[in-house]
């Protein structure tokens, strides 16, 4: 190999840097920087990377980039040029284990990092997932299918009906659990809309993913896919569920209602919550806890309802102190069928939107009012600009989460446009979309630096 060829992926002065200090990408070394001394190795650079910096993999695991204009020395200890392949075995059969089918959308559940151009390659037939986490031949046997490769973001009808129609083939082929690999970022929206579009499920429908991918030494997705498929194969739970982190530490999942759960943090493992309500249960790679008496149980009977009705022209919009009239003008003007608004308090609008809501209202359109607190219910009949906006026709909805709220009326308005069968689809209670009450202890939200939180903190979380 030449050196040309070792610095793949360097340019400029960071490839200058190791000419002059005559080490390659792999190369085991220690940078001595005016910073501090680092140790690791040598890894190559993204082609969208800039080329002011020399990429390190420390001994913890973590990538850490050092500027060259930083860089004193470099001694090169040892070299081993590696491809992080992972590796594949055949998945063990064994006709005594349940039979799990994990459906790929996309995201990092189980994954290697293309250094070349600093993509994440996911892992995901049979063999690639035994050789990643070969815990999971201890569950139950495995079937993969890819529906889709493709960002979270960029999920919409098309992949949410198509999921919904495998999920069915699944069930019919004798499928004892589904699990679906899915981005984090949009995850919410997914368990939701397939919560209306596979309706009364006889087995568990876990969608799973991961907030840090496979390569870091903090990444979720082992766990998150070792609960995720315990949940599928041998959990006594048949919803659709979103799997992930419970707490920081590693100790657990929650199971979460996908018509209840919301993702709360950017970048944080323990990121979803269930709002409005309690977790479903607790999930870990050997058992699965119920912590609601309602959750529906496990069925021998294959009967599942799907109903991909969806209408695309709905929006849901986020209200905030003087707002204009033309954005609701804009929705009416482009012909939308709908508009779930998150709403201030128990569900307010200010009254420059009242004349544009009504001629929104007048003709057709379907107008729906949430809670932008997320917790609590919109009560429009407390204050005057509630009670205003019933008059002009705007519908509560409830406890309906906004994101939810929006699919719930996508997938109605798929159904009818005539409005008072929308308004008895959108508050009829499909999947625990809408709930009686909330319970005692489910809001709960713990302030840092609280001398209670503090105590509680040193006792318990270490």
């Amino acid at each position: 190999m030449t050196m040309d060829d070792s610095l793949k992926g360097y340019r400029g002065s960071a490839r200058a840097k190791l000419q002059e200090m005559d080490v390659r990408v792999w190369s085991d070394v220690e940078i001595k920087t005016r910073k501090g001394t680092f140790a690791g190795i040598i890894l190559p650079r993204a082609e969208t990377g800039d080329d002011q910096h020399i990429v390190l993999k420390q001994r913890t695991g973590y990538n850490l980039g050092l500027h060259v204009d930083s860089i004193v020395d470099i001694q090169e200890m040892g070299y081993k040029e590696s491809r992080y392949a992972i590796p594949e075995s055949e998945f063990p059969v064994d006709p005594e284990k349940p039979h799990v089918t994990l459906l790929g959308t996309g995201g990092t559940i189980a994954s290697r990092l293309d250094y070349r151009t600093g993509a994440v390659i996911p892992a995901f037939t049979p063999g690639e997932l035994y050789g990643a986490v070969p815990e999971l031949a201890d569950i139950c046997n495995m079937k993969t299918r890819k529906l889709y490769g493709i960002f979270s973001e960029n999920m919409g009808p098309e992949q949410w009906i198509a999921t919904a129609k495998a999920i069915e083939v699944e069930i019919a082929a004798g499928a004892d659990g589904v699990v679906i690999g899915h981005g984090t970022d949009t995850m919410h929206h997914t368990a939701a809309i397939l919560s209306f579009m596979v309706q009364d499920p006889p087995i568990p429908i876990v969608i799973v993913g991961s907030q840090r991918s496979s390569d870091r030494p903090s990444s979720d997705a082992a766990l998150n896919l070792r609960c995720a498929t315990f949940t599928a194969a041998q959990g006594n739970i048949a919803e659709v569920m979103v799997c992930m982190f419970g707490p920081t530490s590693d100790q657990y999942n929650l199971l979460h209602r996908g018509t209840r759960v919301r993702k709360m943090h950017s970048s944080h493992r323990d990121t979803f919550r269930t709002i409005g309500d309690m977790p479903l249960g607790i999930a870990t790679p050997e058992k699965v806890i119920a912590l609601k008496k309602d959750a529906k149980p496990r069925r021998d009977d294959r009967n599942v309802a799907i109903d991909t009705a969806f209408e695309e022209k709905v929006a849901i919009v986020y209200y905030y102190p003087n707002m204009k009239p033309d954005i609701i003008e804009a929705l009416v003007d482009n012909e939308y069928k709908g508009i779930v608004i998150a709403g201030t308090g128990l569900g307010h609008v200010n009254r420059p939107l009242f004349g544009v809501l009504k001629k929104a209202i007048d003709k057709g359109i379907a107008v729906y009012m949430t809670v932008q607190t997320l917790w609590g219910y919109v009560q429009m009949y407390v204050y005057d600009t509630g009670r205003d906006l019933l008059d002009l026709g705007v519908v509560p909805g409830e406890n309906l989460l906004p994101e939810v709220a929006y699919m719930k009326l996508c997938w109605v308005l798929g159904h009818t446009t005539e409005p008072e069968e929308v308004k008895r689809m959108m508050l009829t209670p499909v999947a625990d979309e809408i709930t009686d009450g909330e319970p005692h202890n489910g809001y709960i939200i713990l302030q840092g630096g609280l001398p209670e939180v503090e105590e509680y903190v040193k006792n318990n979380l270490r």
